[in-house]
């Protein structure tokens, strides 16, 4: 019995966390990753000799690679997590986002549309982001609002989301589109707030925060998200939307201040581990927050880990794995980007 799903970007942080979940269910993974910056072999170590897992270097652009992989594999499904996703890198560095995130998806919807053609038994799921919505003061977006992306990696995300759409209403490809809040949990590339956080705090470093640290995140453990990938593979409605998030809304600040508490269990706090404001980035939105109501209702999928028990195991893991920024360029996890 075929039990192939292909999980591209599976070298990044969702992606190699996702493939820990499949492979526990018994599915045969095969990851195609690119091997950028933001690519670790680090986070699929425990998977090296693992019948049920193969890595294949590729990137999504290469269309007819994508197109010999999946016919080859003839996997039940593809979870598209392939993409650019730093938003300050996106203000340096915009071409990177529309040729990964856009070009890309297009390349890799080509390629399911070849083979789709003989071969049904498909599905696309594609990953976004809430960040499409741009900055939601009051309420929460659901699947139907508008799009309103302020960052470059937003509208490029967004551009993604309406391109696989297209391919399910024009050539009735097998697609679901998921948007989810913010992100953390292990092995996520500290260029992200919570790991930057907790390796400056590790290392005796500032806490830099942009602007006044009252912005607005919805924070959602990894393993969550997995679990609702999961589920939307299986119980999802083609040509469907789904919202994917905790509900929980939490300041810069906020988050800051718990990491400091949990690492105090760990380690002695250093004299310079301070909160520190740094001029703000521009674009920055102020609040981003996902009305969750649908996957609720319509797949019975809800989050179990509580951001205080996340944010301890995401320290835990850091703490134990300090090898993990060794391997990571020390620019990549210092420098100050998209300030221009």
């Amino acid at each position: 019995m075929n039990k192939n799903i292909i999980v591209t970007g599976g070298l990044g942080f969702i992606g190699s966390n996702l493939i820990n979940l499949l492979i526990k269910k018994k599915f045969v993974v095969i990851n195609l990753d690119n091997i950028s910056y933001s690519s670790n072999f680090y986070n699929t170590k425990d998977l090296k000799n693992n019948k049920n897992y193969k890595f294949i270097k590729c990137n999504i652009k290469n269309e007819n690679k994508v197109f010999n992989i999946i016919n080859k594999y003839k996997p039940l499904a593809i979870f598209n997590l392939a993409a650019e996703t730093h938003v300050d890198r996106s203000i340096d560095n915009p071409k990177n986002f529309i040729q990964n995130n856009i070009l890309g998806t297009f390349h890799l919807l080509e390629a399911v549309k070849k083979f789709y053609k003989k071969n049904k038994k498909i599905k696309l799921i594609h990953i976004s982001t809430d960040e499409v919505f741009g900055d939601v003061l009051k309420g929460r977006s659901k699947e139907e609002d508008t799009y309103k992306p302020s960052s470059p990696y937003a509208a490029s995300k967004a551009s993604s989301d309406h391109l696989v759409y297209s391919y399910f209403r024009t050539y009735e490809l097998p697609i679901i589109v998921t948007n989810c809040s913010n992100n953390y949990g292990p092995k996520q590339h500290p260029e992200k707030l919570i790991p930057k956080l907790i390796y400056n705090i590790i290392n005796n470093l500032p806490l830099p925060l942009y602007g006044d640290g009252r912005n607005s995140r919805e924070w959602i453990f990894v393993d969550d998200h997995c679990d609702a990938l999961l589920n939307i593979f299986k119980k999802g409605k083609i040509g469907e939307f789904y919202n994917i998030g905790s509900h929980l809304n939490l300041s810069n600040i906020k988050i800051t201040k718990f990491l400091i508490d949990i690492s105090k269990k760990y380690l002695p706090l250093g004299n310079k581990v301070k909160i520190i404001y740094v001029k703000d980035r521009p674009g920055h939105d102020n609040r981003y927050a996902l009305n969750s109501s649908k996957i609720k209702q319509k797949i019975k999928w809800s989050p179990k880990v509580n951001i205080k028990n996340g944010l301890e195991k995401t320290f835990g893991w850091y703490f134990a794995n300090q090898e993990y920024f060794k391997l990571l360029k020390k620019k990549d996890i210092i420098s100050r980007l998209g300030n221009k």
